[in-house]
Parts: structure tokens; C-alpha cells; sequence
């Protein structure tokens, strides 16, 4: 036998099971996003690679980017995020768009990187922008959309927290520190490891960075204070928000958040797993200027993105992942026998066109058989009409979990099918 051909390391086959988990987490984020009135859109899957070079950092452009030349020699990249291509885009609009813009998108992305739980190199991912809002809230707005999809899909506050801190906050407190504007990167980088090592390598690793004792125990003060965000103007009115619309419960101040790309300049904020070993869902914050950076005028904007698959994980490790449906249909329409098969067709459309969801079996067979397919892939309800049932204007309904059975007019199918249907979604 001939080797089966893998599928490339870090994508995913989206079998009927996969793909109806990512098909709800769309349809929850489409509902959740539409209740705030934002609306979808999308951009190409390649773009030019200086779109990336521009602000993304050195790093998604030289080690995550999957890139490669046309047949001009021109350097293309399939994307590896989408904000630069939603500045892109507003920029070319620009005139013509009426601010402030809401909108959100939901598709995939490409990422070279080590494959690994909750990770791979390509993914789904969720984005949420307002653009041409210069206000705090703005920024509470997209972390109330958070926590709504959590509450949403049924994640609880004690199981993810979004995690909130400002990076001008963070810029004053370090100057106060006497860090200048080239130490404030590597301090960025010494406050996002400082969970990620033991105390003591860490501190030994700020005093390698070129941090002073004295600086290193004011850092420390610093991030171990949770009301430091009082001393923000803008976090105080984040939170004033929050709390006016009931979603503090899911929100929490770190000083810790800072943020790795390069563009943003405000409010942060990350979801985190709050269980043991949890990583982060999601993340976002301001990002002014970067329309102006491709070519527009300067437009403040501000926004998130998620990945699917550590979403994924998080709700498979709490049990939230919907329960797997194998047919949208819950009725099977038999075929008597070789004769019959164009009026097991025509009744299958017959109830379609009357709004019930049918499965017709597709070629003549034994009726324990027809039935056994039905049981095994979810079709409750069966429905019978041989040539007896026909000369009589009948058919025959079955029940397959209740072991029921019914005799009808074939007008009286489709009231029956709707009342028993609309019965079990009550149950």
C-alpha cells in the first residue's frame, strides 16, 4: 500500500468534529460582536512583507513570518496578524470612512514557529478594532467584549481574568526610576520573564541588564503594587466603565502586562487562564499612529486579537466544548426500494421547503439498514412511504429513542415533525 501523504507540520484537519467547535466559537463571536454593533470585514491572506517591517518588529518579520518572492522577485508574506492590514486598509479609505470604525474579523493565519499545545503555524484567530477613538473608553469597550464572550461560552471570572495595565503609566513610573528611553526595552523584557524564572536568576539577570540594586528593588515595588493604577488617568476611567456595566469580576490590574509589539502605547491588557499552568487567551491595546505609518493620516485606534486554539484547550480543560452533533438534521427520509428513490427525493424536499432539516438516504437498501445509519449519525425521526403508505395517502414516522411510532396523512408530516422537533429542544 502506498504511504499516506502527512499533512504539513503545525496546520490542522478540520474534520466535521473540529470544524463544527470552530464554527460555534464563530457564531458566539459573532453574536457577542454584533450586540456592540461592530461590523465584520476581512483582509487578503498575502501581503507585502514591508507591511510588517514597518512596525510588527524584527522578529515576526525575520523568524514568524512565512515568506517568500513571487515570479517578479517581489517579497510576500502569508499574514502572521492583521492590524497592519486593517491600517492598510482604513488608510486607503481614509476620505471616505466614518469614524469612529468598529469592526472585527474572524480568519486565519500563519505563524513559523515550534508547534506545541496551544500552539501552531496555522491558526484562526479573532481581531476587534475601534479606530478614530482617543478615549479610555474606548479601550473598557473592547475589554467588556472580552469578558462577554467568556461570560458567553460560559467561562467563569474565577477561571480567566483580563489582565490590565497602560503602558504610559509604566513609561512614568520607570523615568521616576531613572531609566531612560534605551533602557525602558530591556526593562519591558525583564518585567515580562519575571514569572518565567526563579527570583533569584531573575534579579541576577536585571543586574546583568545593566539595572542598579536600587532600581532593581524600586522595579520590584513597583510590580508588586496593585493600586498603581489609580495613579493613571486613563486606567481610572477604564475601570469606571467596567464597573458601570458589571464586568469588573472578570478584570484585574497587572503591572506585570506590558505587551511585546512594538506599536502599542496605551492600555494593555491580556485574558489569562487562571488555572494552574494557564497561558494567555488573548491579547490587545492601544496602538496610535499606526494608520499614519503606512501612508494615512495619524488616527488613534485600539484592539485585540485571540487565537482559536488555545481558546480551544482552555474550554476543552473546563468542559465547555459544545457537544458534538453529527447531522444538522435530526429526520431521514428511507428509500423504499429502486422504484421509489425519486419519491423519497421529492417527499425529502417536500418537508425541506417547510422548513425541516432532511437527510435522504441516497440509494435503495435494506430498511435495519437505513435505520442503523440513522441511529448512528443522530437522525432521530425516520420517515417511511413505501407503496402501501402511498396508495393510502400515509407515511410512516418512527422515533428512534422513544421506540415510537406513527401512522399519518402525508399532510400531517410536516406539523408533526415541527411539534416533536420543537419538543426536544425544549427537553
Amino acid at each position: 500500500m502506498s504511504q499516506t501523504i502527512a499533512s504539513v507540520k503545525g496546520t490542522r484537519d478540520f474534520y466535521p468534529e473540529e470544524m463544527a467547535v470552530r464554527t460555534w466559537l464563530y457564531q458566539n463571536i459573532r453574536n457577542v460582536v454584533d450586540s456592540y454593533g461592530y461590523q465584520e470585514w476581512d483582509g487578503p491572506f498575502l501581503e507585502k512583507i514591508d507591511l510588517y517591517a514597518a512596525k510588527s518588529g524584527e522578529e515576526l518579520v525575520k523568524e514568524q513570518s512565512f515568506v517568500f518572492n513571487d515570479r517578479n522577485g517581489d517579497p510576500l508574506t502569508l499574514r502572521p496578524e492583521l492590524t497592519p492590514s486593517l491600517a492598510r486598509m482604513v488608510a486607503q479609505r481614509q476620505n471616505n470612512l466614518v469614524f469612529p470604525l468598529r469592526w472585527w474579523s474572524f480568519g486565519p493565519f500563519w505563524r513559523y514557529e515550534r508547534p506545541q499545545k496551544g500552539r501552531t503555524r496555522e491558526f484562526f484567530q479573532w481581531n476587534c478594532d475601534i479606530i478614530g477613538a482617543n478615549s479610555p473608553e474606548a479601550e473598557a469597550e473592547l475589554i467588556a467584549i472580552c469578558a462577554s464572550l467568556f461570560k458567553t461560552v460560559g467561562l467563569s471570572s474565577s477561571q480567566v481574568k483580563v489582565l490590565v495595565n497602560n503602558r504610559r503609566l509604566m513609561d512614568s513610573q520607570l523615568e521616576r526610576l531613572g531609566v531612560g528611553a534605551e533602557g525602558k526595552k530591556s526593562v519591558f523584557r525583564l518585567i515580562d520573564r519575571r514569572d518565567k524564572m526563579p527570583p533569584t536568576e531573575w534579579k541576577a539577570y536585571a543586574l546583568e541588564q545593566g539595572i542598579t540594586a536600587a532600581q532593581l528593588d524600586g522595579l520590584s515595588d513597583l510590580l508588586e503594587d496593585q493600586d498603581l493604577w489609580k495613579q493613571s488617568d486613563e486606567l481610572v476611567k477604564v475601570f469606571g466603565v467596567l464597573e458601570a456595566i458589571g464586568l469588573t469580576d472578570y478584570v484585574q490590574y497587572d503591572p506585570q502586562i506590558i505587551r511585546g509589539l512594538d506599536y502599542y502605547t496605551g492600555t494593555v491588557f491580556e485574558a489569562k487562564d487562571q488555572g494552574a499552568g494557564g497561558r494567555s487567551l488573548l491579547g490587545g491595546g492601544r496602538y496610535d499612529n499606526l494608520v499614519g505609518d503606512v501612508g494615512g493620516s495619524p488616527l488613534s485606534g485600539a484592539g485585540f486579537a485571540m487565537g482559536d486554539v488555545m481558546m480551544g484547550v482552555v474550554l476543552e480543560k473546563y468542559g465547555l466544548l459544545p457537544a458534538f452533533q453529527p447531522s444538522p438534521a435530526k429526520v431521514l427520509v428511507t428509500v423504499f426500494d429502486e422504484t421509489r428513490i425519486g419519491a423519497s427525493f421529492a417527499l425529502a424536499n417536500e418537508l425541506r421547503t417547510q422548513g425541516v432539516k432532511v437527510n435522504c438516504y441516497p440509494e435503495a437498501a435494506k430498511l435495519p439498514k437505513q435505520l442503523k445509519f440513522a441511529d448512528r449519525v443522530g437522525l432521530r425521526y425516520v420517515v417511511i412511504a413505501g407503496p402501501d403508505e402511498e396508495a393510502a395517502g400515509m407515511v410512516t414516522l418512527k422515533d428512534l429513542v422513544k421506540r415510537e411510532q406513527w401512522i399519518l396523512p402525508r399532510g400531517e408530516i410536516v406539523q408533526k415533525l415541527k411539534g416533536l422537533l420543537a419538543e426536544e429542544q425544549t427537553v
